[in-house]
């Protein structure tokens, strides 16, 4: 690897541990090695023409309209009415908050695509709420902040839009893809608070009980959840919409119920708006910076050297698909997931699928795999955010997921043996 090749690699690094934002790491180091290949004028021409052509994407609008249906459900209360309803379902459980905190979790995943956003609302209602009641802090913490990474699994998922975008595969399979895993990833992490709850029954306390009817009675908190999750999955899987027009549709159906049922007044809205926008820009900066340094990484030939390169070890497929793996855990240790995958996607991608990897599901796994990483220390993000919204300091966080990420591990093993996992139901989708 020549200087001009390892100079705006190593800039790159360089930019990142100085804690600069990834979108503006990426477009400077990547113009910087379009200077030193090109000149000016190359680097300015790219400069001029890959915002607009980036983000003018049609696929890419399904990103605002996810954020916006996400801040719509938190602004309007739709969120905590999903936990309050699983808190009377599960109560007379031992640990019984605990199985509602992960539930919950993974309903909000359903209407959000946020693990931030989902690790923050739990951390400020459910974990106080367990604590008070006697449940242990790293119980409580340690669920809630591993729950909170189900959200990027389970549909409308922006990392695997990103992913999809970034391989030119098909976003509805992806979005799709992520329903079978997400609801074994959900009865998992419940199943780990099951057994950690039996080994010391002190750790978490018999809430108080409901009556039957109590219980029916608040179903009315998962109904919206459920009519969101009908107008989008079943709009992408029947075919009838893209997953930009399910997005659409999702935003819009939120809204409405927000309006109707939760009396949402319009500063709301233009609270939730205003995030979304600013999320969706974070966003986009992070996939145009991508997008430069890619030109940079194109020019070069870097991803085919790489692939040749690895193609040519004297190792076998699942040889190479370990190094992969491994990669990916170090990185999701260090950075953000959506970093990790405008990064590393136009690397890994042309390897795996030589390889004779499924497309789709390699998007999964590194899905499962930034899950990980957003868990782990020292960059756990989703312990960080928890922590604050919960105000119980983060190291308590942190020796309280190691269970949760054993079991993920456990759970991507799983689907390197059985792919059909992650592949079953998108092949479905004709």
């Amino acid at each position: 690897m020549t200087i001009e090749v390892l100079a705006p690699i190593l800039f790159l690094f360089l930019l990142l541990i100085m804690a600069v934002p990834v979108g503006v790491c990426l477009a400077v180091a990547g113009l910087f090695g379009l200077f030193l290949f090109g000149g000016l004028d190359t680097s300015l021409g790219i400069l001029q023409t890959t915002p607009y052509r980036t983000v003018g994407s049609y696929a890419l609008t399904t990103i605002p309209m996810f954020v916006l249906m996400a801040e719509f459900a938190t602004e309007s209360g739709i969120t905590k009415e999903i936990f309050a309803s699983a808190r009377i379902w599960f109560s007379q459980l031992r640990g019984g908050l605990a199985y509602a905190s992960v539930l919950t979790s993974a309903g909000i995943g359903a209407i959000s695509g946020s693990s931030s956003a989902t690790a923050a609302m739990m951390g400020s209602v459910a974990v106080p709420e367990m604590v008070s009641l006697g449940y242990n802090k790293k119980l409580a913490l340690g669920t809630v902040s591993a729950a909170g990474t189900l959200a990027i699994l389970i549909p409308p998922s922006i990392p695997l839009i990103i992913y999809g975008i970034l391989a030119e595969q098909s976003i509805a399979k992806l979005l799709i893809a992520g329903v079978i895993p997400g609801i074994i990833m959900t009865l998992a992490y419940m199943l780990i608070v099951y057994f950690w709850i039996r080994g010391d029954k002190k750790l978490a306390p018999v809430a108080e009980n409901y009556s039957f009817k109590q219980k029916v009675a608040s179903l009315s908190g998962f109904w919206p959840m459920l009519v969101i999750c009908a107008a989008v999955l079943g709009g992408i899987y029947s075919g009838a919409m893209t997953p930009t027009e399910s997005a659409a549709i999702g935003a819009l159906a939120t809204l409405i119920l927000a309006k109707v049922f939760w009396k949402m007044d319009w500063k709301k809205v233009y609270t939730a708006a205003t995030r979304s926008v600013r999320t969706t820009s974070m966003i986009f900066i992070i996939i145009i910076g991508a997008n430069i340094f890619g030109y940079f990484l194109t020019i070069t030939r870097v991803p085919q050297d790489l692939a040749a390169f690895i193609g040519n070890l004297m190792i076998p497929a699942w040889g190479i698909l370990a190094v992969i793996i491994l990669l990916y855990l170090v990185l999701g240790c260090f950075m953000d997931q959506i970093a990790i995958l405008v990064l590393t996607v136009p690397l890994t991608f042309p390897i795996v699928t030589s390889l004779g990897y499924d497309p789709i599901w390699f998007g999964v796994l590194i899905t499962v795999l930034a899950e990980i990483g957003l868990i782990t220390p020292p960059l756990g993000l989703n312990v960080f955010v928890a922590s604050s919204a919960s105000k119980i300091p983060v190291e308590v966080g942190f020796s309280g997921v190691w269970r949760f990420v054993v079991g993920s591990l456990v759970i991507m093993l799983f689907m390197i043996l059985l792919p059909q996992i992650a592949t079953w139901l998108p092949g479905r989708i004709h």
